[in-house]
């Protein structure tokens, strides 16, 4: 049975930085591909970075883009997502995800085979 634990959420400054873990079990990770979703306070959850089975292809939000890095350590059956120059608009709640492919990123949709029951980050100003 997949199944997707985070940790590595916590407080940080605006500037600061934090990375997030996702420890994958239950299934060969080979067939997967995994991602990042996260949800702030009074918002829908969204989307924010993305990789494919390979790890070839990683996909980023705009806001995201250039400050996160996601990435994936198979031996390790770990997901990464390391997150620099936080700002205090990337306080949320970030779920880990995983799915056969990346059709759900591509197509702006919640539709993924697994969540993790998330992790807390919260950036002060």
């Amino acid at each position: 049975q997949l199944q997707l634990e985070e940790s590595g959420g916590g407080l940080a400054r605006s500037g600061g930085s934090l990375t997030l873990s996702c420890v994958v079990s239950g299934v060969n990770l080979d067939y997967y591909a995994f991602g990042w979703f996260r949800q702030a306070p009074g918002k829908a959850r969204e989307g924010c970075s993305a990789i494919s089975r390979s790890g070839g292809i990683t996909q980023y939000i705009g806001s995201v883009k250039g400050r996160f890095t996601i990435s994936r350590d198979d031996a390790r059956r770990t997901i990464y997502l390391q997150m620099t120059d936080l700002k205090p608009d990337d306080t949320a709640t970030y779920y880990c995800v995983a799915a056969r492919d990346l059709t759900w990123w591509y197509s702006g949709t919640y539709d993924v085979e697994a969540w993790g029951q998330g992790t807390l980050v919260t950036v002060s100003s």
